[in-house]
């Protein structure tokens, strides 16, 4: 008789049935970022605790804090940090805003330029300054042509490693702050206007506020960012300015000293964390997901507010003594001049290596002295380069398959599941943006040791998912945010099991977005450097890791070569991410 019963009786039998709780889609996610990220970097932090012979010793803690050159780098990484995230708030914030005051398609133009050098290898950002700011770069030239005595001499400086830092979190100050200002009632300033307040001090005590969550997110991202670099550090700076992931390094595939790596990387990551928490507990940590974070308490607010006004008088005053100048003249076009400088500065070094891939020069130089192909042929007929690019595609692919496949069920899972331990197990994926690169990447070198991973293509895919994860998972779980439920709950009641459901009506709705956020994975993985590094092992060649050797061994126009093949791979690629994202908005 059952195979005669009506829909709305299976559909009955079904709800009987015992269902699975959602959050157990995370399961998979969660048990992969536990053994490939948690337990080696406890791991290696319980090094730190040991001594040679596996018993309970400080010594390595006495070691590090007792020697100067140690205690000089830490002071060195945090202040370096601290000034790049302050340059970029005080650069990217004005940015953001007159980004903010755009049409939508003008926005998305802008964007593509503040975006292409964003996803664009930092190690290609920071050696196009090696060439732009050498003393027979242009800009040198430029200088001498308008009478200076000396060429430039600016290399080597924390001067010159701040601005490229600067340069490389740029873009990801401005898109973090960018979604908050746009979602500021735009009715809310004429509004103050006509209730009397001037333009300075409707902008400070109204949109400014109304921003600061995009704003300290920014802060957060770009700090923690800051920690872990060392391209910029190793290419542009001096001894005198090394960080601790240059330390690391040292420590790792020079010294094999794991136990000091150990108390490093603890203390890095210990610092991390204590930021994390100080934010978590001032404005929500998931309101970096897109969440709705919690406002922080009274008197911070208070504070906050008698600060903003503070800034609202001192600006409202100098606004009126402008106004007050013969001729009354405007300042509007300044923000706009100061934006577009900021964009063709972002773009310079990336653009710059077009022309030198194609130089007749047997160095590489800008502008080039004349055209050639010798370097593009070179690149394409060397057996290394080609292999390098091979592998780096090969892994990308499968990491963003993979990448996609462990965020969207756990994204799927969250979705569904309305609990607040849901915001627990979204700070867990997000675990791999909080955690320093560099630590993971040490941490997983030494796991992977173990297992007899190191220098093997499967060990670089895993260290390159557990990197993409956190960008897929927010692309993901931002599409299923907004996903319309009753599709899937109508397809249900006409008789449709939960596996056709999904397949059917779920899958094709949020394919868009699977699209650009494998994508992102792809080229998170395309360009990751520091994995590379160290699973890698000097064995399986990577195309990040190639170029990374070519710089420190035999500098030649063959990196401007490959670099052209990134930058139209990157190109391409977000164009694509960007159409499928769009037509996620239509659906």
């Amino acid at each position: 008789m059952t195979e005669f019963a009506t829909p709305a009786a299976k559909n009955n039998a079904r709800r009987q049935r015992p269902r699975l709780h959602p959050l157990w889609l995370t399961a998979p996610g969660l048990l992969f970022l536990a053994i490939f990220l948690a337990w080696p970097t406890l791991k290696l932090m319980l090094l730190s605790f040991q001594n040679s012979d596996g018993q309970f010793s400080l010594d390595v803690w006495s070691q590090m804090f007792g020697a100067g050159i140690y205690v000089k780098v830490t002071l060195n990484t945090f202040v370096i940090a601290l000034q790049t995230t302050l340059a970029c708030l005080l650069i990217g914030y004005p940015v953001a805003y007159w980004l903010a005051q755009r049409s939508e398609n003008t926005r998305r133009r802008l964007m593509w330029l503040i975006l292409l050098p964003f996803w664009t290898s930092a190690l290609l950002k920071n050696f196009a300054w090696m060439v732009l700011l050498s003393r027979r770069g242009i800009l040198s030239e430029i200088l001498m042509g308008l009478g200076a005595d000396q060429p430039l001499n600016v290399l080597y400086t924390r001067g010159v490693v701040v601005f490229a830092m600067v340069h490389s979190m740029l873009p990801l100050a401005i898109i973090t702050m960018l979604p908050t200002m746009t979602n500021v009632d735009s009715r809310l300033l004429p509004a103050a206007h006509t209730l009397g307040a001037s333009r300075v001090n409707a902008f400070w005590r109204i949109f400014f506020p109304l921003s600061m969550p995009g704003l300290v997110a920014a802060c957060l991202l770009i700090f923690i960012g800051s920690l872990g670099f060392f391209i910029t550090p190793a290419l542009l700076g001096s001894p005198q300015d090394s960080v601790i992931g240059q330390l690391l390094i040292t420590q790792v595939q020079q010294l094999l000293n794991w136990r000091l790596a150990g108390a490093i990387a603890m203390m890095l990551l210990v610092v991390t964390l204590l930021v994390c928490f100080c934010y978590d507990k001032l404005f929500g940590m998931s309101s970096i997901a897109g969440g709705e974070g919690h406002a922080s308490s009274p008197r911070i607010r208070a504070l906050g507010f008698a600060l903003v006004a503070v800034v609202a008088r001192l600006f409202d005053g100098v606004a009126t003594l402008l106004h007050r100048l013969p001729g009354k003249p405007r300042f509007g076009w300044l923000l706009t001049l100061f934006s577009a400088l900021v964009i063709a500065v972002l773009v310079l070094p990336v653009v710059s290596f077009l022309p030198m891939a194609f130089s007749s020069s047997s160095f590489l130089q800008f502008p080039p002295p004349g055209f050639s192909l010798r370097w593009m042929e070179t690149y394409l007929s060397s057996p290394i380069w080609m292999g390098a690019t091979a592998r780096s595609f090969g892994i990308a692919l499968v990491t963003g398959v993979l990448a996609v496949m462990i965020a969207t069920t756990a994204a799927f899972g969250l979705a569904r599941h309305q609990g607040k331990s849901g915001s627990l197990v979204v700070m867990t994926f997000l675990l791999p943006m909080i955690v320093p690169n560099i630590v993971t990447a040490v941490a997983l070198f030494y796991l992977f040791a173990t297992l007899g991973l190191v220098g093997s293509d499967l060990g670089i895919i895993l260290g390159h998912t557990v990197m993409a994860i956190p960008v897929v998972f927010i692309i993901i779980l931002t599409t299923f945010k907004h996903y319309d439920w009753r599709l899937d709950q109508a397809a249900g009641t006409l008789g449709a099991n939960r596996l056709r459901v999904i397949w059917s009506i779920t899958l094709p709705l949020i394919k868009s977005s699977m699209v650009a956020a494998f994508i992102f994975g792809f080229l998170n993985s395309f360009e990751e450097l520091t994995v590379a590094l160290f699973v890698g092992g000097g064995v399986k060649q990577t195309l990040p890791k190639q170029m990374w050797d070519d710089v420190l061994l035999s500098v030649t126009p063959t990196l401007a070569a490959a670099s052209v093949l990134i930058l139209t791979v990157v190109t391409l690629l977000f164009i694509v991410a960007e159409r499928s994202r769009r037509k996620a908005e239509a659906l």
